[in-house]
């Protein structure tokens, strides 16, 4: 009966969210509800569950999604980052320019979230196509893999951080593994697989090419990339430091402070604030609703994470999570497989990776405290599961689809492929490392 319950909650999410175009958050809410009534909760249970699902979830993330957001919209608006795409277009050159964009994509994807890094960066894309006379969905692919692949994999993208706080994974751990696995992911998906896509013929829509920032007016190379990968800079220093001193030492009480996802990042927009806007003139007013635009481009991620947040708790405190486990822990699938499954079946249901990953995470989390599995390797088999098979339900689908001018055929050839060998080569890679770490 209480698979059944779960079933039929799942096939209710995706009817509500994919049929019915409910919001999302509405979605979680009302199947949450329904799901602990049909379980038989107390009236009052149902509630408290709901607002404690939606506090411990948004409480360990909201401020590292919004400051995310902050950094990522000011570096996109001074310029920062099309002055990282010009030096690395500048230092690969024309031989390896697809190389070069796949880099590009790596260290803009680190703090740019995948639509916005999409919107600044294609224009790139087709200027470099037209000026080296390329094929554009062929020059595009690479760096749109390593974008797709940092925000599915890497902290502090919404996903994977929000699996970090509720695994209680290691944020420095799980970076350097995302990174080892984003990059033959990337690779196998982004150069690879593109060297087949030449002869499909893109032509953007001109609506669609946004006028560059002029050179005079774009901040420095030095200040670009310190400012942009200053979290990265800051968590790696961190991590040496912590190897370096004793565990019970003040200076390892210090790191640990430091190390906290939120620190790391209220320090990188506080340092951005006077590199990247007062620094380039730009007024304090002027900063600050750059920042109050981005703090709205991400409020809907946030509900729709509480929401999930909600359904999640009702899926704990109802001991729904705990039955799920027992049954799940006498299977033979090994847990990091079961994560991705999961991960991948319910964003193939809801397009959204964020949902995906969340709904996995509710479901896997008591699997990990029975099983041992490795959380911060959890983090990254449910995060490759939640890029799995991109179609018409996911709006990245369509961005590339509109954005590139293509057929749906070519969408699906191109896009759809490509998210596809990244969730795969994700999985290789999460089973590499458990196979030498366990």
């Amino acid at each position: 009966m209480t698979f059944a319950v779960i079933f039929l909650a799942i096939v209710i999410l995706i009817c509500l969210i994919v049929w019915a175009k409910v919001n999302p958050f509405l979605a979680f809410l009302v199947v949450g509800v329904l799901t602990g009534l049909l379980l038989g909760m107390p009236l009052n249970g149902i509630t408290k569950s709901m607002y404690k699902g939606i506090g411990d979830t948004l409480g360990s993330i909201v401020s590292v999604i919004i400051l995310g957001a902050m950094l990522g919209k000011l570096v996109a608006e001074s310029g920062a980052a099309e002055r990282i795409a010009s030096v690395m277009m500048n230092v690969f050159g024309e031989k390896y320019i697809l190389q070069g964009l796949m880099v590009t994509g790596f260290i803009v994807g680190i703090p740019l979230f995948y639509n916005t890094g999409f919107v600044l960066m294609v224009p790139l894309v087709f200027s470099v196509a037209y000026k080296y006379k390329l094929p554009v969905v062929y020059t595009g692919l690479p760096l749109l893999a390593s974008l797709s692949a940092m925000h599915g994999l890497v902290p502090p993208h919404p996903s994977p951080t929000i699996l970090i706080a509720q695994f209680g994974a290691d944020i420095g751990l799980t970076f350097l593994y995302g990174i080892s696995i984003a990059i033959p992911a990337v690779l196998l998906a982004g150069l690879l697989y593109a060297q087949t896509l030449k002869k499909i013929v893109s032509v953007p829509l001109p609506g669609f090419v946004a006028q560059n920032i002029p050179e005079e007016k774009l901040p420095g190379t030095g200040n670009s990339f310190f400012s942009s990968l200053l979290p990265v800079l800051m968590l790696m220093i961190i991590m040496i430091v912590q190897f370096a001193v004793p565990a019970q030492s003040k200076a390892y009480s210090v790191c640990v402070f430091f190390a906290d996802p939120s620190i790391i990042m209220l320090l990188a927009v506080m340092v951005a604030t006077f590199t990247l806007g007062m620094g380039l003139g730009k007024s304090i007013k002027q900063v600050m609703d750059i920042y109050g635009e981005a703090v709205k481009d991400v409020a809907m991620i946030l509900l729709i994470i509480g929401g999930a947040g909600a359904l999640k708790q009702i899926l704990v405190d109802s001991g729904v999570s705990d039955e799920i486990a027992a049954a799940l822990n006498g299977s033979q699938i090994q847990p990091l497989l079961l994560g991705w499954l999961i991960a991948a079946l319910i964003r193939v249901c809801l397009g959204s990776a964020t949902v995906a990953g969340l709904t996995a995470a509710g479901i896997m989390l008591p699997v990990i405290k029975q099983t041992g599995a490795d959380a911060n390797l959890m983090v990254l088999s449910i995060g490759s599961g939640s890029l799995m098979l991109s179609h018409f339900n996911d709006g990245g689908f369509w961005l590339f689809k509109e954005y590139f001018n293509l057929s749906v055929k070519d969408t699906l050839r191109s896009w759809t492929v490509m998210e596809s060998i990244i969730s795969v080569a994700g999985l290789g890679g999460v089973m590499v490392w458990n196979f030498f770490l366990h």
